[in-house]
């Protein structure tokens, strides 16, 4: 699993956010997304799956798409649909005044 391309972004997050063990993390990723453990490393289920949720993708020439989710509107969706605070995005929403 590795970065943006697949999930392992997202299962790393929940091991350091709720210090989940690998195995459970995954669980919990897949049952958010409503995919499978298997399809947490397959680029192309993702790829689908992160434009779907707003969860920011990378392409070969790291272009992003109109609409598309990036940067740090990707941050909060990842915080939404994971339930797990992001600093970065907490500090940004705090500044913005959103919060």
């Amino acid at each position: 699993m590795g970065g943006m391309r697949t999930a392992g972004d997202l299962v790393a997050r929940m091991q350091m956010a709720r210090g989940m063990r690998l195995d459970a993390a995954k669980k919990h990723v897949a049952g958010r997304l409503g995919v499978s453990e298997r399809d947490l490393a397959d680029p192309t289920v993702m790829w689908e799956v992160r434009a779907e949720f707003g969860l920011g993708r990378f392409d070969d020439q790291d272009t992003t798409f109109p609409g598309e989710a990036a940067a740090m509107a990707a941050k909060f969706r990842i915080s939404e649909v994971l339930d797990v605070p992001i600093n970065s995005a907490e500090q940004f929403a705090r500044q913005a005044g959103l919060r």
